[in-house]
């Protein structure tokens, strides 16, 4: 999983589909995740690109897309936002979370 700069965040989600993970370092919800989200990255490598963005850096991406609370996973689909979830998600539910992308 790869932590994306605002430089590289729109080249990154303008294709495919991604899930963005915005999460900081201090936060126990985000560690709690991101081992699922490490595991999701490796099984589902063909259907879905997921990165991570830290919140305390890129401050600015966070506004732009109306972080409040982390972790705040957005799911995009060829650079727009399809869906949002907020807080810590079993792996079950992500895996629902990203088929969305492909319902259409």
């Amino acid at each position: 999983m790869k932590t994306v700069t605002a430089l590289e965040f729109d080249a990154t989600t303008k294709k495919g589909v991604v899930l963005v993970d915005f999460s900081a370092e201090w936060c126990g919800p985000c560690k709690m995740i991101a081992p699922v989200l490490e595991q999701l990255s490796k099984e589902m490598a063909d259907k879905v690109k997921i990165i991570t963005v830290d919140v305390d850096v890129e401050q600015e991406l966070a506004q732009r897309y109306n972080v409040m609370s982390i972790p705040t996973l957005l799911l995009f689909k060829d650079g727009s936002v399809i869906g949002q979830v907020v807080g810590f998600q079993s792996k079950a539910m992500l895996e629902k979370f990203i088929q969305r992308a492909y319902v259409n």
